[in-house]
């Protein structure tokens, strides 16, 4: 079992940026893929980043590619997400998952998840 606890969110202005930290307990943090995910209101969770389990591949949705980036620490057990040239439309309850298998885009391969921190960016 794996715990996970996001932080970091809250309210920003447009163009603005924001780093969300994911920290984990429970297992060996290095054995995990980790990956972000956002929900908007009345939307589907949708794929942001991921992160193979020593950091040394990354991946990125189209539409977050070039301003978020994914990082970890294995030390400390704890994964980011940088968030840059933030826009209205990034508002949304941002989520960290873990997998022990292969990063991948899939909301339903991450057994593990977080209980979200709330992002809102203003115009």
């Amino acid at each position: 079992q794996v715990q996970l606890v996001e932080s970091g969110g809250g309210l920003v202005q447009a163009g603005g940026s924001l780093r969300l930290s994911c920290a984990a307990s429970g297992r060996t943090f290095s054995n995990y893929a980790m990956g972000w995910f956002r929900q908007a209101p009345g939307k589907e969770r949708v794929f942001l980043a991921a992160s193979s389990a020593s950091g040394s591949s990354v991946y990125y949705a189209d539409s977050v590619k070039g301003r978020f980036a994914i990082s970890r620490d294995n030390a400390k057990n704890t994964a980011y997400l940088q968030m840059n040239n933030l826009k209205v439309e990034d508002t949304a309850v941002y989520y960290c998952a873990a997998s022990p298998a292969y990063p991948t885009t899939r909301a339903g391969a991450y057994p593990y998840w977080g209980q979200g921190t709330q992002v809102t960016v203003l115009s």
